[in-house]
């Protein structure tokens, strides 16, 4: 394979369209999301060169209206399984030995695709299928998963480039290759750009997927696989099921040809799967790859010296942006007692100007939580800390589910550092406050670090540099991706890299040549130009 040949087109990140009134792209979502809500769409799985359907059909709604029908997607079985490992293995050497530029093609067209004529179709399939504001939906379903595709094809670029040194007389050389096997991708329903990059982050490293998808998640998945399609990806490669974990796994994680596992979920199901991965080492032709990236207690941690508008601003948009259901969102938030009076007063007052209602109403900052047992979960936890004496509902604290799966943003005060909601992971619209003594700022940074096992987001806001720089040596762990003076949600491809260590996954950092390394199995190669014909060295010389 020629390495450093050929240059892909210069890559950037995705401009973020606004959609103001009158807009080009304002006018063609809402046709796209008339379009979307006028039928009912039937959704086959993707297996091999077919479009399975079993008749096994589950209906697919909006959070924000689960009476509408969206359509219906097929539901497969243990054989559906089967035969997408199959057709990930038959289609494994073709594509393996399709010449890197080949395969970067395949996803800058499909990069190019979901810029131009299927923007508004997949941001529309994300605001309808996940209940995501039109903003949300851009910069996930739209400008991520872009960035995904462009950036990715330059890292591939870079990795080959990336050779040993040669001796006079010999070339050493390396060779990436792809995994021994097939990838199994798992993916959540909150972001579609996470949806779409895991599988085909493998497959543009030579290897071929099976895809599972979260069930919420299968409305925008579709279109993620019909623009592949489009863009040339040849059959085989990735292959979409609806599948039952359990009974994906059951086939998956007992096949000798498993070679490595992209997930993103819940850090007890990654536990889970872990843990099965090592009962049966033994099965497997190569030890599997496991990359995951899972739950999160993120954290807002202010000093003194922080702004109390700004603080409160990170705190509105770091807790309540798509209903709090971002890994990444700010669920425990560290407030400084000389600034609480301000804060409170303008996280209230900022929140009582916030619209909820459906994603097709621009003008709604907020919309529903993702599904019936989100919604209950996080319910169960407002009533929690609401029977709670040490606790304080400050603001929110009120859901109904009779329309759809709204939750109020909710603001909790606590007394206690180490009450539930300021420990559990919840992936709902639910911040709480602890307000700390001024002068205690370093003990409270010991308190951050030690909460939590989660090690995902976290930020610090103060405008004193010893305050910061303390800050970051001492939550050095307690963050993959660590803020200074912002909220800690909304990493860039090509920017910020994304990952967190503990219990919150792996830390193979989506969005850089870190997590595509993961899909390559190198091969080192050392050619001797002209061989010695004599076993002696100089040093057996006696004279």
């Amino acid at each position: 394979m020629p390495y450093g040949v050929y240059q892909i087109p210069a890559v950037a990140n995705e401009t973020v369209l606004s959609y103001t009134a009158g807009s080009p792209e304002k006018l063609a979502l809402k046709k796209a999301l008339e379009e979307a809500r006028s039928k009912q769409a039937d959704i086959p799985m993707y297996i091999g060169g077919e479009e399975v359907r079993t008749g096994n059909k589950i209906p697919l709604s909006p959070p924000h209206d689960h009476q509408h029908i969206l359509g219906h997607f097929h539901e497969g079985d243990k054989s559906h399984v089967e035969q997408a490992v199959n057709a990930a293995l038959g289609a494994k050497e073709a594509w393996a030995n399709l010449s890197w530029e080949h395969r970067a093609s395949i996803f800058l067209r499909a990069a190019d695709l979901i810029a131009g004529p299927y923007r508004a179709k997949i941001n529309a399939a994300t605001m309808l299928g996940q209940s995501k504001s039109v903003y949300q939906a851009e910069i996930d379903a739209a400008c991520e998963f872009i960035d995904f595709l462009r950036f990715n094809a330059q890292y591939l670029m870079e990795i080959y480039e990336e050779q040993p040194a040669s001796s006079p007389g010999i070339w050493n050389r390396l060779e990436y290759r792809p995994l021994e096997g097939f990838v199994f991708a798992i993916t959540p329903f909150n972001f579609t750009a996470i949806a779409g990059n895991l599988p085909a982050s493998a497959a543009l490293m030579g290897n071929t997927v099976v895809w599972k998808p979260a069930y919420t998640q299968i409305y925008s998945a579709q279109v993620i696989m019909e623009v592949l399609k489009k863009a040339g990806l040849p059959d085989g490669v990735i292959n979409l099921i609806y599948v039952d974990g359990p009974v994906a796994g059951d086939v998956v994680f007992n096949h000798k040809d498993f070679a490595g596992l992209h997930f993103t979920g819940s850090t007890g199901v990654f536990q889970n799967l872990w843990k099965t991965i090592g009962t049966n080492i033994h099965k497997y032709r190569s030890y599997p790859r496991i990359v995951g990236e899972t739950g999160g207690k993120d954290f807002i941690m202010a000093h003194k010296s922080a702004d109390a508008k700004e603080l409160a601003t990170a705190i509105t948009r770091g807790a309540f942006e798509y209903q709090g259901q971002k890994c990444s969102a700010a669920s425990r938030v560290y407030v400084p007692s000389n600034l609480w009076g301000d804060v409170k007063k303008y996280l209230v007052e900022d929140l009582k100007t916030i619209k909820m209602g459906p994603t097709e109403d621009f003008s709604n900052f907020f919309n529903a939580v993702i599904d019936e047992r989100s919604f209950d979960k996080i319910a169960k936890y407002i009533d929690g800390a609401k029977a709670n004496d040490m606790n304080e509902i400050i603001s929110g604290g009120g859901y109904d589910k009779s329309k759809g799966y709204f939750i109020e943003p909710t603001v909790i005060l606590t007394k206690d550092p180490s009450s539930t909601t300021m420990c559990e992971e919840i992936f709902g619209p639910v911040v709480t406050i602890y307000v700390y003594q001024e002068e205690r700022f370093e003990e409270t940074l010991e308190l951050v670090d030690s909460t939590s096992p989660y090690a995902l987001t976290g930020s610090i806001l103060s405008h004193d540099r010893y305050a910061i720089d303390l800050a970051m040596k001492k939550l050095e762990n307690a963050a993959g991706n660590f803020y200074i003076n912002d909220k800690p949600t909304g990493a860039v491809v090509g920017q910020q890299p994304f990952g967190g260590a503990r219990g919150s996954g792996t830390n193979d950092k989506a969005g850089s040549k870190l997590n595509l390394l993961r899909w390559v199995s190198p091969r080192t190669i050392k050619e001797t130009f002209v061989p010695p014909t004599d076993y002696r060295y100089p040093f057996l010389n006696e004279k």
